[in-house]
């Protein structure tokens, strides 16, 4: 794990200033302390990325658990929702166990290049009011309709409204910063490549901060990072909380624990598809493992109080970006998280929101790139439609939503494509008097063809020869038989003659397809 760490130590810069504000936002928006939020970044760092077998994804709390974990803590008070959190990741561990890490498999990857871009998108937007000093949002919040009755585009006319020249002065700053140095800079020498562009952009700010507070463009605290800064040791330990055990035997803290282990577990195997997928080495995630460390996260979370954990997309694709190599850079950002809380809480706090909005500015460009929309229309309507759906849905409404309607136009795709391929049919000219039609099955013909089946040879004309050939045929449903069946008896009254062309010979006008079929071989 140590050889790339050239590698993964800057990348793990890059991702604990990604994380700080996330983490601080989610649990705001969570309606939770501050510092659970931290707690989660921290288990979820040195904890899940120390268990995980993924090599670039970075675990804390995630944005689309907010809505659940707020409503949570509202019904079952802050306590009993640990133990939630708890049972939810005993359950994970189940799930890992029980080998259901396979059914991330089962997204198309239209689906998730969508969930990747849409995320991308909504990072921009969400930061655009962040950049230019209007902070009355959390980072957290990434829905499109908003608690407060404002959306993502009304947010951002507020921000140009209420222009923070301080925060704006030094956002365009890091921005150019960052630019300059992943363009420029990082291309002239090692230097550039070991000290990254977000580091010295963080730094700036800082300065900025310091040496402008008298000034009209001063930076205003609401406009800070905002860690917790315990006074002793004593206010430090005040800050974690326990569950309480006696709720567990209350059915609203079960179905909090399961519906938190669902959504966690498909948001992590989501996200694990997706991470794979930006991995420039493709290497492979073990899905059931994932699932195991996720689950053992979450207990330990649970425990010292804080909010659910997944592998989250933001933080992962800002590791990949930044050249993170090896579970490494997930770990060490943990740690920066733990050491920077208990040791340089009052600095932390001197960071521009803005500085770390143009950082995140640049991390969503880089997975909602218009080469990704380009290529995807490029590959035809069967991956840009449900592409498309995803990133929609993704941004108007959240996550989850984006993701099953991009499934569900992606099942759509591949009924009407099945539809259309079940069969090949050629026409000859007449022969004989007849007409002489050939019909090749396909390699699988279920009952979703039954329609293109059906229309087909409805439209016989009479005094037709059909030739019927399934020697490629695999699998033929039941249904298929049935209807081959029916036919069969129509077949006599419009003097069609059939000829089926099988693997155990050629056979003209079968009296019965079902008793043809059933001696067939079961794999054809």
């Amino acid at each position: 794990m140590f050889k790339y760490l050239k590698n993964d130590l800057p990348a793990s810069i890059v991702v604990f200033f990604v994380a700080l504000p996330l983490c601080l936002g989610i649990a705001l928006a969570s309606g939770a302390p501050l510092f659970s939020g931290l707690i989660a970044g921290i288990i979820g760092g040195i904890i899940v990325g120390g268990a995980s077998g993924s090599q670039i994804g970075v675990s804390g709390p995630a944005a689309g658990l907010a809505a659940i974990v707020l409503v949570a803590i509202s019904n079952l008070g802050y306590e009993a929702f640990l133990v939630a959190v708890v049972l939810g990741g005993i359950i994970q561990i189940g799930f890992g166990l029980l080998k259901l890490g396979i059914i991330g498999y089962y997204f198309p990857s239209s689906v998730i290049k969508g969930m990747l871009t849409g995320i991308g998108i909504i990072i921009i937007f969400k930061q655009i009011p962040h950049f230019f000093g209007y902070d009355a949002d959390p980072e957290g919040d990434f829905a499109f309709l908003q608690v407060d009755g404002e959306n993502t585009f009304s947010e951002i006319g507020n921000a140009l409204n209420l222009i923070s020249p301080g925060a704006t002065i030094i956002a365009v700053i890091a921005l150019a910063i960052l630019l300059l140095w992943s363009n420029v800079l990082s291309k002239k020498g090692k230097v550039f490549q070991l000290v990254q562009g977000p580091l010295v952009a963080v730094a700036m700010g800082i300065i900025y901060f310091i040496f402008t507070q008298d000034t009209e463009f001063a930076i205003s605290q609401e406009h800070l990072v905002s860690v917790p800064v315990p006074d002793s040791f004593d206010s430090f330990m005040a800050q974690f909380a326990f569950p309480d055990f006696g709720a567990i035997t209350k059915p609203e803290v079960w179905i909090t624990a399961f519906t938190i282990a669902l959504v966690a577990s498909l948001e992590t195997l989501l996200c694990v598809e997706a991470t794979d997928k930006l991995d420039p080495d493709k290497r492979v995630t073990p899905t059931n493992r994932e699932l195991l460390a996720q689950g053992t996260g979450n207990i330990i979370s649970g425990m010292i109080g804080g909010l659910p954990i997944t592998q989250v997309i933001v933080r992962s694709s800002a590791n990949i970006q930044s050249g993170g190599k090896t579970k490494m850079s997930a770990i060490i950002h943990g740690f920066f998280l733990l050491i920077s809380v208990i040791l340089i809480p009052t600095l932390l706090n001197k960071i521009p929101l803005s500085v770390l909005a143009a950082i995140l500015l640049i991390v969503g460009y880089k997975l909602a790139k218009p080469a990704t929309f380009k290529a995807m229309y490029k590959a035809g309507w069967k991956q840009f439609i449900p592409f498309i759906v995803t990133v929609l849905g993704i941004f108007f409404i959240d996550l989850l939503w984006g993701i099953a309607l991009g499934l569900a136009v992606g099942i759509v795709v591949i009924l009407i494509k099945s539809y259309q391929n079940s069969h090949f049919l050629h026409i000859e000219d007449k022969s004989n008097g007849k007409h002489k039609i050939k019909m090749t099955f396909a390699e699988e013909v279920t009952f979703f063809n039954k329609g293109a089946i059906l229309k087909e040879l409805d439209s016989l004309p009479r005094d037709t020869y059909l030739e019927l050939d399934v020697r490629k045929t695999r699998y033929l449903d039941s249904d298929i038989i049935e209807i081959l069946e029916d036919f069969a008896f129509k077949a006599k009254e419009r003097n069609i003659d059939i000829k089926l062309y099988s693997e155990r010979g050629i056979v003209e006008n079968p009296d019965s397809f079902i008793e043809f079929f059933k001696l067939r071989p079961k794999s054809a």
